[in-house]
């Protein structure tokens, strides 16, 4: 049974300019795991994957039904690829969640649907 369902999207320039300005923002999105597969990619790429990270934790929290907030941060939510580069959520909880990420040319789009 579906528990919950989340959808966020980001602009690309939104996501870019937030890190250019604010030195610590990566630090407040990524895990330390996600934040070293950052660091491999290129500029281009970097905002893509930061970006569509940003928009996966968005919609984990709201399928989850807290929003980030008071119960739940960036850094507690964490997005792993499979061997197949299938991103899926590997923490705070991984069984019967389901993640889908999609890059456009201006936006990261991503959706979780969570059962129970």
């Amino acid at each position: 049974m579906i528990s919950g369902i989340g959808l966020d999207i980001v602009e690309l320039q939104r996501i870019k300019k937030v890190a250019e300005r604010q030195s610590k923002f990566v630090e407040r999105i990524l895990t330390p795991f996600e934040k070293e597969a950052y660091e491999q990619l290129s500029d281009k790429r970097r905002i893509e994957y930061l970006a569509g990270r940003f928009a996966a934790k968005e919609a984990f929290a709201k399928a989850f039904g807290t929003g980030i907030g008071e119960q739940l941060s960036f850094l507690d939510i964490q997005v792993e690829n499979d061997e197949k580069g299938k991103p899926f959520i590997s923490k705070p909880r991984q069984n019967g969640v389901h993640l889908s990420i999609t890059h456009s040319a201006e936006y990261a789009a991503a959706q979780v649907i969570i059962e129970n």
